[in-house]
């Protein structure tokens, strides 16, 4: 009874993931926090379907279409759907209707439903329509560029792009990195040295909020199924 992922790291500006899952038993699962927006498609009981998926700013319970096989991508932060503000996607999303395995319909237009090694070029196809933008200030502050604006500016156009402030993405990825470091073994210790929390208790804390695990779970899998890749491959 688990979610089985498979996550790659994408060479496109625009993409910051892609992924894979399939549901084997499993009816629910622990949603996690997360920063991005993306788009998922899935195929259950020979129908197939798609969403937009926005960002997440706690952890929660969630329903898993039981028996179903999923494509994900999910975009760099920064980059948004010209017809749908990331911000009026967090903490929901929205089904996008007319899916067929061969096809979906986004922002008035009929578009071939991708697989995993076709992420990129969709997204490339979305670039190129104007479907996906993406604000080049970010872009600079994100590559460690210092802005000719003031922090207020690049707060506000922050918060409009993604719907979070800047505080709330690195929380939110912090917890994410520290629940894929204990799921792997490393000691909780070694993980708020590492990560720059003030203590065990502050990390317990985070991992509540945004993961829904504790540091036993994690390092023991307990749990049951979470929307989490805790076997990704972490870089440093």
């Amino acid at each position: 009874m688990k979610l089985r992922f498979t996550t790659r790291e994408s060479d496109s500006a625009w993409v910051d993931t892609v992924w894979t899952c399939t549901s084997e038993q499993v009816t629910a699962m622990t949603s996690v926090a997360g920063v991005r927006w993306g788009l998922v498609f899935w195929e259950q009981a020979g129908r197939a379907y798609a969403a937009i998926t926005g960002p997440e700013t706690r952890t929660g319970t969630a329903p898993v279409p039981e028996g179903a096989t999923f494509t994900g991508i999910e975009f760099a932060v920064g980059t948004s759907l010209r017809a749908v503000p990331t911000p009026a996607l967090v903490d929901g999303g929205i089904g996008l209707p007319d899916t067929t395995r061969r096809t979906f319909r986004l922002d008035g237009a009929r578009w071939e439903t991708p697989g995993p090694d076709d992420a990129e070029a969709l997204v490339e196809r979305l670039v190129r329509a104007g479907i996906v933008v993406r604000d080049r200030l970010l872009v600079e502050v994100l590559r460690g560029h210092r802005p000719a604006v003031s922090g207020r500016t690049v707060e506000r156009r922050f918060r409009a792009a993604t719907g979070l402030t800047q505080g709330t993405v690195r929380q939110i990825e912090r917890a994410r990195t520290a629940a894929q470091l204990l799921a792997a073994g490393a000691p909780a210790a070694d993980v708020v040295a590492k990560l720059g929390y003030f203590d065990e208790p502050h990390l317990a804390r985070a991992l509540r909020s945004y993961v829904g695990r504790t540091v036993r779970q994690l390092r023991e899998g307990a749990g049951g199924a979470i929307a989490l890749d805790l076997d990704q491959r972490l870089t440093s």
